[in-house]
C-alpha cells in the first residue's frame, strides 16, 4: 500500500474509551451509505465534506501518543462514518498501526462487507460490528439500507475466527422489541466469535448538528430507553452465555 495513499477524515479523538479495548486512538472517516435515523455525526455522510489527509501523516500523528496507548492496553479504532467507504485509505493508516505494534480495530455496519479485501481482513484484530435491528423491516426503516449485507459480514467474520464486538442501539419503540432481540441473540450465539455485546441507550446529542446541517429529525419526541429495559435487554443475552455491557 503506497504510503501516498489519501482519505477523507472528520475527526480524531487521542483518548477514546468506548471503542475497544484501552484506550484508543479513534479515527473518524467521513462517508457513509447509510441514513441511520439516529445518527450522532450526521456530518459524515458525504466523504467530501471530510478533511483530505494522508495516511502516513495520520500515522506519525498516532505514534507520538503509542507509548501511552500501548501502556493502557489500547490500539487505534477506525471510526465514521463507514470505514469500509474508503477501504484503501483505512487499510493504509491500518497497516502503518501494525508496523509499530498497535493493535487495530474497525467499528462498521457491516454493508459493504462484500467488498472487503483480504489485506484489511488480515490488519484488523477487532470488528465492532453495529447491527441496528435483527428485524429487516425495521433494519431498513433505521438505516434506509438492507439487513442481509450485515448479517453476511457477521457470518464471514465468524468462519474465519476473526474477534468481534457487536453493538445495538436501543431505541424505544423502534429497536426494542424483545422478541427481536431474543433472535438477534440467538444469532450471535451461534456465530462463535462474538467476545462482547454492548447494548447502547438511545440518546439525543446528535440532534443539534441535524438541525445545523438543516436535516429533519424524525426521532425529536423519542426519549432514552428506561435502565429497567435495558437491563432487561442484558438478561436477554447473558441468557444465551454472551458477555454483555
Amino acid at each position: 500500500m503506497p504510503n501516498t495513499q489519501e482519505g477523507y477524515i472528520h475527526s480524531v479523538e487521542t483518548a477514546g474509551t468506548v471503542d475497544g479495548p484501552g484506550m484508543r486512538f479513534v479515527v473518524f472517516v467521513s462517508g457513509c451509505p447509510m441514513r441511520c435515523l439516529y445518527c450522532h455525526n450526521p456530518d459524515t455522510r458525504n466523504m467530501k465534506d471530510g478533511k483530505l489527509t494522508r495516511a502516513k501523516d495520520l500515522v506519525a500523528e498516532i505514534m507520538e501518543y503509542s507509548d501511552f496507548i500501548k501502556r493502557t492496553g489500547g490500539g487505534v479504532t477506525i471510526s465514521g462514518g463507514e470505514p469500509l467507504f474508503q477501504q484503501k485509505f483505512v487499510t493504509a493508516i491500518l497497516k502503518g498501526c501494525k508496523e509499530h505494534g498497535l493493535h487495530t480495530a474497525v467499528d462498521t455496519s457491516g454493508y459493504l462487507g462484500k467488498m472487503i479485501k483480504q489485506e484489511l481482513l488480515d490488519l484488523t484484530d477487532l470488528f465492532l460490528l453495529d447491527i441496528k435491528s435483527f428485524d429487516p423491516a425495521t433494519h431498513e426503516k433505521v438505516t434506509g439500507k438492507k439487513l442481509a449485507p450485515t448479517l453476511d459480514f457477521a457470518r464471514h467474520l465468524a468462519a474465519i475466527g476473526k474477534p468481534m464486538w457487536v453493538r445495538c442501539v436501543i431505541v424505544p419503540n423502534l429497536t426494542d422489541d424483545l422478541d427481536v432481540l431474543g433472535k438477534l441473540a440467538d444469532f450471535l450465539k451461534e456465530l462463535g466469535n462474538v467476545e462482547k455485546v454492548e447494548v447502547l441507550p438511545f440518546h439525543k446529542m446528535g440532534e443539534a448538528k441535524w438541525e445545523a446541517l438543516g436535516l429533519t429529525y424524525q426521532l425529536k419526541n423519542t426519549q432514552p430507553p428506561s435502565p429497567d429495559l435495558i437491563q432487561h435487554i442484558h438478561e436477554i443475552f447473558a441468557a444465551r452465555g454472551l458477555s454483555v455491557v
